[in-house]
């Protein structure tokens, strides 16, 4: 399959995050696959005439274009030109661009929250009148039509992700180059089942300070960032805890609440991003499936159950109290 790579309005976050795949890489990954990369604006060492040369045969249908991936935000202003980003030396915009080819693509996919949603892109005022693929924010229908499909049937893939998961990034390729993905492996904003059908909770090393109630109030403690700090784990999608990056890294393993980043609209919470907003006291953001009737009994309960180490624990930036030993019986 040949694969072209846009990076439209953004931060290039995505492509860093990609080329942390490890074992293997990303390139000896997607050679495995068989999948050629025809250009990347970062990675490849094609530029000038050797890109608009390319572009111009995958327009005209002249260079097959298996899958187009596109990092990045469209911004269509001003005025609905799309002349606020320009594909340099080819006259044309990004959004021209991305119209132009989508069609021409047997799939397409939106690499990262601002291709996918709009995201940190169109944070605020939004400028740049910058928009998804598919997507304006939650709403479907962004730069393409609500009823776009490529030749295989499929809308746009979102995976999203602030940045994304390389892991997302390349599992979703394979399944494309396999052809193994089918409408039902999406979820309802079009993003693929295998990390979506997870939340990050899953996996999070705070969930016994979780299964307590026992929160922390600072960002340097150990507790659950739930409570306080802003945490919204409990209804994210994404599997960041089970395949953390680099094999290590999360979020919440690095001690900072999940901000829901693969979500369309996080970038504007209303909130600051380490603080729950709370209505009499109880957050107003429960966990995914859970009536806040039945949460707050659990957490009366909980909180009543704490035990003395996990409650320590909890407001210290380390483990101020160890598990108690116990002798095995006899």
């Amino acid at each position: 399959m040949n694969l072209l790579w846009l990076q439209a309005s953004g931060c290039g976050g995505c492509t860093m995050s990609l080329l942390c795949a490890e074992n293997p890489n990303v390139f000896d990954t997607l050679a495995d696959a068989g999948i050629r990369v025809l250009w990347h604006p970062a990675l490849s060492v094609e530029t000038g005439a050797e890109v608009r040369a390319l572009l111009g045969r995958l327009a005209a249908g002249e260079v097959a274009l298996d899958l187009l991936c596109i990092e990045g935000a469209i911004a269509r202003g001003p005025r609905g030109t799309g002349r606020f980003q320009m594909l340099t030396g080819t006259g044309h915009s990004m959004m021209h661009w991305v119209q132009a080819l989508a069609p021409r693509a047997r799939h397409v996919v939106a690499v990262g929250s601002c291709a996918a949603f709009g995201g940190v892109t169109t944070a605020g005022d939004n400028p740049s009148d910058a928009v998804g693929i598919q997507y304006e924010g939650s709403h479907i229908g962004g730069l393409l039509e609500p009823d776009f499909r490529d030749h295989a049937g499929l809308p746009v893939i979102n995976v999203a992700g602030c940045p994304t998961h390389p892991g997302w990034v390349l599992e979703t390729l394979m399944l494309l180059k396999a052809e193994e993905m089918r409408a039902q492996d999406l979820d309802g904003y079009a993003r693929p089942r295998f990390f979506a059908d997870h939340l990050v909770h899953h996996g999070c090393p705070k969930n016994e300070f979780y299964e307590y109630k026992a929160s922390a109030r600072d960002l340097s403690e150990m507790g659950c960032m739930m409570e306080h700090l802003g945490c919204i784990g409990t209804q994210a999608v994404g599997d960041c805890n089970i395949r953390p990056w680099n094999g290590s890294g999360s979020c919440t393993s690095g001690g900072y609440p999940c901000i829901n980043c693969t979500a369309p609209e996080f970038e504007n919470p209303r909130h600051a991003f380490t603080q729950t907003p709370k209505l009499a006291g109880i957050p107003v953001g429960l966990p995914t499936d859970m009536p806040k009737a039945w949460f707050m009994a659990l957490a009366s309960l909980s909180k009543a159950a704490t035990p003395e180490r996990i409650a320590r624990n909890a407001v210290s930036d380390r483990i101020d109290v160890p598990p108690t030993l116990r002798k095995p019986r006899p």
